[in-house]
């Protein structure tokens, strides 16, 4: 889509959605409450417990006990956010990043080289799972609670389209 496009019609400009970023930890206890102080660190946003939904006698895993903690980000801190983590990624995503609905997922295997956090003994280094959403404006009539609507295949962000965005936007690189 091309600049002369979107200003012939401001629905097809595109935007953050949301970004969640997840560590999944695998146990319960301290670990939980260091997962929850490395995200408060990172997104300045309070995270929430994530709950396993079956046992796994295997991993020590029982159902309704916390192994994760996430935190969704919305609105104006979301650009600043997407910032920080493409630099820990050195701003590059693999084309296997982007999917076919305007979604982008990638890998931060160490929290330390976000720029702004240290490293603390008492927390060690934790990994997280990054997911951004792109959209249009008016994508918000499929999850409103009144007269819910289908969103058209052709106002969906596709993957061309997310590449783009994020090139023209954020300067990311595919390798």
């Amino acid at each position: 889509m091309t600049q002369e496009a979107v200003q012939d019609n401001p629905m097809r400009s595109i935007r953050v959605g949301k970004v969640v970023v997840n560590i999944g930890l695998g146990k319960s206890g301290e670990a939980i409450e260091r997962g929850k102080r490395v995200l408060q660190e990172v997104t300045g946003q309070k995270p929430s417990q994530r709950k396993a939904k079956k046992s796994i006698r295997d991993f020590g895993i029982h159902e309704g006990e916390p192994i994760g903690v996430v935190v969704t980000v919305r609105g104006k801190r979301t650009r600043e956010l997407i910032e920080k983590l493409l630099t820990a990624r050195e701003k590059k995503l693999a084309d296997s990043c982007f999917d076919d609905r305007g979604s982008v997922s990638f890998g931060i295997k160490e929290h330390i080289e976000i720029p702004g956090t240290k490293y603390d003994p008492a927390v060690g280094i934790l990994g997280m799972n990054v997911s951004i959403l792109l959209e249009r404006t008016g994508y918000s009539v499929a999850r409103r609670a009144r007269r819910t609507s289908r969103v058209g295949r052709s106002h969906l962000v596709n993957k061309e389209e997310s590449l783009r965005y994020f090139r023209e936007n954020f300067g990311v690189s595919t390798p």
